[in-house]
């Protein structure tokens, strides 16, 4: 699979791109490329954005300089683009991200993410230039670099042999294996604490008695 994120701010997924399961997906072929709008503006001085019509705080990323740097990319033919990957806009107003929708896209081989800045992207972008709209929450970011490194991050570790261990992504928070439910509480030693203990079940033994209270807990966390 390969993630392309279009950003001012590229030098800030340094960080991201160290982390261990990241690295084992870019070492078994997957790939995180980054592009910054700047590189291709058509206007001058780097310029990248401009004030909303209609007057209002802030600045919105221009329809021109976003569509200029996908052309660089993928080429003059946007609607070949967009019947070929999919591009999203990391966007307030977009579909909320779940484990649902972040299984849907490690399914795909392409995936673009356009990351706003100060007011947002003019929403022609979404209109002509992308086919998603995705959101992390209801809040509100400064950018959408942060998104774009919490969709890839879900999205990289679904991948089979990033996250090392094939079983580690099985059971965990609203999987279909535990039906939705959060995880269940995890322990480690001590098994007592300041007087704080770890369930007794889970020191038993008994595998099959820990796998029904392990559901259980998680279907509790649900209610």
């Amino acid at each position: 699979m390969v993630i392309d994120v279009f950003t001012l701010f590229p030098e800030w997924f340094d960080w991201f791109l160290g982390q261990r399961h990241v690295r084992n997906a870019l070492r078994l072929g997957h790939d995180l490329r980054l592009f910054n709008y700047r590189d291709t503006t058509p206007l001058g001085a780097g310029q990248v954005d401009d004030s909303p019509y209609g007057g209002g705080a802030g600045m919105v990323i221009r329809v021109d300089v976003v569509d200029a740097a996908l052309q660089a990319v993928y080429g003059p033919d946007t609607a070949a683009m967009l019947a070929r990957r999919r591009v999203a806009v990391l966007a307030a107003s977009g579909r909320r991200l779940d484990d649902t929708v972040a299984a849907e896209l490690a399914g795909l081989e392409t995936l673009t993410l356009l990351c706003g800045r100060y007011e947002g992207i003019d929403e022609r972008v979404a209109e002509h230039l992308a086919n998603d709209s995705i959101s992390i929450g209801p809040y509100v970011l400064s950018g959408g670099e942060l998104a774009a490194m919490v969709v890839a991050d879900t999205v990289f570790r679904k991948l089979p042999g990033a996250l090392g261990d094939e079983h580690s992504a099985i059971e965990e928070s609203f999987s279909p294996a535990l039906e939705g439910a959060p995880e269940y509480p995890h322990y480690t030693r001590p098994a007592a604490y300041r007087g704080w203990e770890v369930p007794e079940i889970l020191l038993s033994g008994h595998h099959e008695e820990v796998r029904r209270w392990r559901r259980a807990a998680a279907a509790k966390r649900r209610e």
